[in-house]
């Protein structure tokens, strides 16, 4: 079964995604705290990460979590998707080198497709 990374920070708001995602025969992991982000990337080898975009911690917003992900060896050439809510963040995740982005409210045909 694929493997999904999901890097969220506020547990509500994709409450119900990893479960639909599993519900479609993914394996779906999350990530809340900063500090585990990149040791699930390197010991979980997914074949996807999703982003939520509306992170607020300043050191782990969305796009440099993706430039992170996309400089380092082990993780740079796995997809991201980015979670977006405007037409900034949707700029912020081309411009950090994300594969593609979903507008919120997720939905999951669509997403499912760009998977």
């Amino acid at each position: 079964m694929p493997k999904i990374l999901l890097v969220e920070e506020a547990e509500r708001r994709f409450d119900r995604l990893p479960r639909r995602l599993e519900l479609n025969d993914f394996i779906v992991y999350v990530v809340r705290k900063e500090s585990e982000r990149k040791k699930r990337a390197h010991n979980d080898s997914p074949d996807l990460i999703l982003i939520d975009m509306d992170l607020t911690v300043k050191s782990q917003n969305g796009q440099r979590v993706i430039k992170e992900l996309k400089s380092d060896e082990v993780t740079k050439s796995i997809p991201i998707i980015a979670l977006t809510r405007s037409e900034t963040e949707i700029e912020q995740a081309k411009a950090a080198g994300c594969d593609d982005y979903e507008p919120y409210p997720v939905e999951l045909p669509r997403l499912l497709e760009k998977i």
